[in-house]
């Protein structure tokens, strides 16, 4: 999808726990080694583009993180580089204990990685958690500008949305989230002013981002039980302001990795590995952490020992293990626990010619790494949860051979985007020990099939994508703002309306039928208007001009309403009987040179739905979806890409949306209740314009109306209407209300 130019593009701040590089003093300089994460390489692609940059170009990314050097250390020093300008936050040490190894990692990293057992409750460390979040804020404070857009990172900083959006109502505001989001049962363990405080921190950003659909769900699941706030395709209505949680599932430079297969010193690292191991090899590369069922993966091969012993000293397990908070009890025992795990199948199995496993408790450089990957014949990948889990799409982004299989947990975030790999449950050892026999019986061209559709979509959906696409839904839901204000009608509101239509001398209302006109019931058949309903009807028509718009077919209209001196459209806009005929005439309306405009949004929803794909006809184009990996994620991105297409496309071009069985396309003859209203605004010179309707169908009409029209949404759902009433009951007694005085 193409960049969407923001109307006012501002500076870049993103806020993160860390600084994106890390500041070393010698003697009174400080110099910078800035880091080469995906996260940093994704910022600076942003603002990389000149063309069609979304922020600011002649400006730094303005970077506010936490800083280990201390205030005096870094005074009159310039924290700057070519591409970043950054904005130390200084922290004490006793409650950064607290904020950072306390709460962030002794409780929410073990709540959301579910395993509450190891979560600690204390209160000094919510205390210290907020402490924390307050001096970030105040380090935004000092530094943020009108216009700018604030990005904030990650589970160390939850209640810092909500604070910016407090004190800097009028800025952007993004969050991402890039471990798991739990689901309600583990989240609703956090005592409740801490649940709400996190909610409501979160809430405050515009758009909140997560890896998975799982993870959007269980959010919205949290919110909707611990805050109250419904949601609709993933939008949450906080009356003044909508907030859009979607999934955006992280990835890598997949050209960095792919590239490297073919660099020298990756090549002989590749032969160094294939040259010292045996005939099959299989990888993995690992944080120490109890999340990534490091154990588990070697009680898994252990079974396929035990039970394949044909692949005895023909198989190296290449293990490595990256040290992290190692000086922590918890840690050190989990690393005593794998030394001692990888010394007993050694020993069970191994002799003086083979090793079944190659244990290695350390850093691992990119080179080396990257020789292991492309030499390796199974990545074998097993956490028992995990936000994302890079590693599996940089192992299939550097097999530029398209050989190799992919080993995954289905508990790691990346198994909703690579269902070609074989999906594991990371807790059963035979599970395991099965997946790894079949990968090494895998023929090539099955490697191969499986290896392209994988490279494919990492390719089509990379880190620049993933950031591009979080900052394009940002912009749209600026428009959204606009359309889906929510206003109920209060006694001014009707009263401005009723004198807007007693000084009118040529007015138009719109009715809606099921829901307006009639209670919605069961039995469509039995959803008949009230005698008190079509005799207003009546009145009104008598000396104005009423439109019956509905998505009811010609014979139950015309049954209804033959006698009411009305116009009647049938179908959405396809039918209409003009007032005083009886004919009803087809509404024949082509748009031609659409699709270019329709086809980047469905592409992108194909390479954000793993399974689905485009199909072009030659009057229409359909995204089909009955092929996708998660039928559930798609059925839900379905919803949405039908609302997409219908709220920015289909009113300016025709075009008619249609919501098939597991497909939703669109097709060039458009018949909706937009264009019918339109064509009857464009013929008359109306100086009142009423439109009410309760359906999504109505959208359509409430968009194309001027500005100067009334439009009024039956309910509390998001509309594009710039009133809301809250009861097809009340429909009556404000009609009544407002066309009293003429009938006096």
């Amino acid at each position: 999808m193409e960049k969407i130019k923001q109307k006012e593009s501002g500076r870049l701040i993103i806020v993160a726990y860390r600084l994106p590089f890390k500041i070393v003093r010698e003697q009174d300089a400080v110099q910078l080694f800035q880091n080469s994460g995906g996260l940093v390489s994704a910022v600076l692609s942003l603002v990389a583009d000149k063309e069609s940059a979304v922020f600011d170009t002649t400006e730094k990314i303005q970077w506010v993180g936490f800083s280990e050097n201390s205030r005096e250390e870094l005074k009159g020093q310039s924290l700057a580089n070519e591409s970043f300008q950054a904005h130390p936050v200084f922290i004490a040490p006793e409650l950064n204990e607290h904020y950072y190894e306390g709460f962030c990692n002794n409780l929410i990293w073990p709540l959301c990685h579910y395993f509450p057992s190891l979560a600690r409750f204390d209160d000094v460390y919510f205390e210290a958690y907020q402490a924390a979040n307050q001096l970030f804020f105040e380090k935004v404070a000092e530094i943020i500008q009108p216009g700018d857009t604030v990005w904030v990172q990650d589970y160390q900083l939850m209640l810092l949305p909500g604070m910016i959006r407090e004190q800097f109502p009028d800025n952007k505001i993004g969050f991402f989230f890039h471990i798991p989001f739990p689901s309600f049962e583990i989240f609703r363990l956090l005592p409740v002013t801490w649940r709400k405080a996190i909610l409501n921190g979160i809430l405050g950003a515009d758009v909140a981002g997560f890896h998975t659909n799982d993870y959007v769900e269980y959010f919205l699941k949290a919110v909707r039980m611990v805050l109250g706030h419904g949601n609709k395709l993933h939008y949450v209505n906080l009356s003044n302001r909508i907030v859009k949680a979607d999934s955006f599932p992280i990835s890598i430079d997949y050209n960095k990795f792919n590239n490297a297969f073919d660099d020298p010193e990756v090549a002989e690292a590749r032969s160094e590995v294939r040259a010292s191991l045996k005939e099959k090899i299989i990888f993995s590369v690992d944080r120490l952490d109890y999340s990534k069922g490091i154990i588990h993966r070697l009680r898994g091969y252990q079974r396929f020992l035990e039970t394949y012993p044909e692949w005895h000293e023909k198989v190296s397990f290449m293990m490595v293990v990256v040290p992290s908070r190692d000086t922590i009890e918890q840690y050190q025992q989990m690393k005593s626990e794998i030394d001692q795990t990888v010394g007993r199948i050694n020993a069970d199995f191994g002799n003086i010619y083979w090793q079944p496993i190659i244990y290695q408790y350390r850093s691992m450089p990119y080179n080396e790494m990257l020789g292991m990957y492309t030499a390796s014949d199974v990545a074998l990948i097993t956490p028992v949860r995990d936000g994302m889990n890079l590693v599996c799409k940089e192992f299939v982004a550097s097999r530029k051979d398209r050989k190799g299989v992919l080993i995954l947990s289905e508990m790691a975030g990346a198994a909703a985007e690579l269902g070609e790999a074989l999906i594991i449950n990371p807790l059963d050892r035979q599970d395991i020990a099965d997946a790894i026999k079949r990968a090494f019986e895998m023929p090539g061209d099955e490697q191969t099939k499986r290896m392209d559709a994988m490279r494919e979509r990492i390719r089509a959906y990379d880190v620049f994508t993933w950031t591009n696409d979080f900052f394009t839904q940002m912009t749209m839901l600026e428009q959204e703002h606009e359309r889906l204000r929510q206003v109920f009608l209060n006694d001014s509101g009707i009263n401005e309306i009723r004198k807007a239509y007693e000084s009118a001398s040529r007015r138009i209302l719109f009715f809606d039928y099921d829901g307006t006109l009639a209670p919605i019931v069961p039995d469509p058949a039995k959803a008949i208007v009230s005698e008190d309903v079509k005799k207003l009807l009546m009145q009104i028509a008598k000396r104005d001009t009423v439109v019956i718009i509905s998505g009811r077919d010609r014979h139950f209209l015309t049954s209804l309403f033959d006698d009411l001196p009305a116009h009647l459209i049938a179908e959405h806009g396809a039918l209409i009987r003009s007032q005083g005929s009886k004919e009803w005439v087809l509404n024949e309306q082509y748009e031609e040179n659409w699709k270019d405009s329709i086809r980047p949004i469905m592409e992108m929803y194909e390479k954000r739905c793993p399974g689905a794909f485009v199909e072009e006809k030659e009057t229409s184009l359909a995204w089909h979806y009955r092929m996708a990996d998660d039928k559930d994620y798609a059925s839900r991105r379905a919803q949405e890409l039908l609302w997409q297409l219908k709220s920015f496309i289909q009113p300016e071009l025709n075009l008619q949306v249609i919501d098939g069985s597991k497909v939703v396309e669109v097709k060039k003859t458009a018949f909706n209740k937009g264009t019918a209203a339109r064509a009857f605004v464009e013929d008359g010179q109306y100086d009142f314009i009423l439109a009410i309707g309760d359906d999504t169908t109505d959208e359509d009409m409430f968009e194309i109306l001027p500005d100067t029209a009334f439009t009024i949404k039956i309910g509390d759902a998001l509309s594009a209407a710039r009133n809301h009433i809250r009861s097809q009951e009340e429909v009556f007694h404000f009609l009544n209300f407002m066309v009293s005085s003429e009938a006096e």
